[in-house]
């Protein structure tokens, strides 16, 4: 087992950034001598929790890329949310400054409002931003365990993409409760439902010229509800306007015991808020859990991206958390600034730190939750030598 002193490398490369505060939003960056726009701001809220633990490796990953990428620049500045305080406007303003947000994780069991719900800023920031697409990738990385027979050999690599402003979540401290009785509204509209589909056949056409299948499969319970049957009817909407990808429908139920028996059949998988938030924890399970499953949140000027992992107050402060999904995320961010910017160096770094997760991991890392003895620091030293490994053109 890790011991906690394992990790005061990355803490203090972490201390290095971060200058104690309370409610204004700190500059901690490496870079403090170049100009904004030179390099990219990054606001970083390392949150709650193993958020800080898991949030440290992934910054020392981004700094090893950036310094061998030409033209590669960050400005991280970090801020307060989470628990007890949520957000407070200075860090909301970070945040719509910044050309992306990297997030750790936020809230903590037993800190709520007083209505008994969990305070959740990762889910305010995608009301403030409009970020209706939520991408939750699922890649089975070399050597990490399975519970699906026949994974290793075939394979999965698929994409959830949940709604993530709207469905259920849109009545979100709206509900009406009552001695007898409570009521939840869910809410499709034909603006989110739209952009999303468009998103959503980017990525897939995006996907196919990387050598996947580029099927687009449309998830909904069509046959029970109204809602989601005018979610399907603007899909085939869509699906008409973009005859190259191929799609497919299929009933949340059946897709759930689908997942479960042929993942690899899978590419790309739309749906609504609530089953994309089931449904994305599911597929996190295939592929060894919440500490493998990176996440984005995305909108049409912003994007938060976070490990789909919780605080896990429980081994909090032990060197026990798994930071793949945070670093998984900053590759994740990394691509969609590529995207955004047209920076073909951001791609290469993502490309950089997808491999080398691959290669630490093909070589023998056994995280904590898999039975082994690597915990956080192990994992991320791992990391950072595959680093200095060539990544094949």
């Amino acid at each position: 087992m890790q011991s906690i002193h394992l990790l005061k490398p990355f803490a203090k490369k972490m201390d290095a950034r971060v200058k104690p505060g309370h409610d204004d939003a700190k500059i901690t960056s490496f870079h403090l001598t170049m100009l904004a726009n030179d390099s990219f701001h990054i606001a970083i809220l390392p949150g709650d929790g193993i958020g800080p633990e898991v949030m440290a490796p992934a910054l020392a990953v981004l700094d090893k890329v950036a310094a061998a990428t030409r033209g590669l620049k960050f400005r991280f500045t970090e801020a307060p949310a989470g628990a007890g305080k949520s957000m407070p406007p200075s860090t909301i303003k970070l945040c719509e400054e910044a050309d992306a947000i990297l997030l750790g994780a936020c809230g903590l069991p037993h800190i709520r409002y007083p209505d008994n719900t969990e305070i959740m800023p990762q889910v305010e920031l995608r009301f403030i931003f409009d970020l209706y697409a939520g991408v939750r990738p699922c890649r089975l990385i070399p050597n990490v365990p399975s519970p699906i027979v026949g994974a290793a050999e075939r394979g999965i690599d698929l994409v959830v993409i949940r709604e993530s402003t709207e469905g259920l979540f849109a009545s979100m401290g709206k509900g009406v409760v009552t001695d007898t009785e409570a009521r939840e509204t869910l809410v499709i509209t034909r603006k989110t439902s739209q952009r999303l589909f468009d998103f959503s056949f980017r990525l897939a056409r995006r996907r196919k010229a990387r050598g996947r299948r580029g099927l687009l499969t449309c998830v909904d319970k069509a046959n029970a509800f109204k809602a989601y049957a005018f979610f399907r009817g603007m899909f085939d909407e869509c699906a008409a306007r973009h005859p190259d990808v191929a799609t497919d429908r299929l009933y949340v139920d059946a897709c759930s015991a689908m997942l479960v028996r042929r993942p690899w059949d899978f590419d790309v998988l739309v749906m609504e808020n609530m089953f994309g938030d089931i449904i994305s924890d599911l597929t996190a399970g295939l592929i060894g859990g919440m500490g493998m499953a990176p996440s984005a949140d995305i909108g049409d000027t912003h994007a938060v991206f976070q490990p789909c992992h919780g605080t896990a107050p429980d081994i909090m402060g032990k060197g026990l958390a798994n930071p793949t999904a945070m670093i998984l995320s900053a590759a994740l961010m990394l691509d969609w600034l590529a995207d955004r910017h047209g920076h073909g160096g951001a791609a290469q770094a993502a490309r950089t730190i997808e491999t080398a997760v691959d290669r630490a991991f093909a070589a023998g890392l056994k995280p904590c939750e898999f039975g082994g003895r690597d915990g956080t620091a192990a994992i991320a030293t791992a990391v950072l030598r595959a680093l200095d490994a060539p990544v094949p053109a």
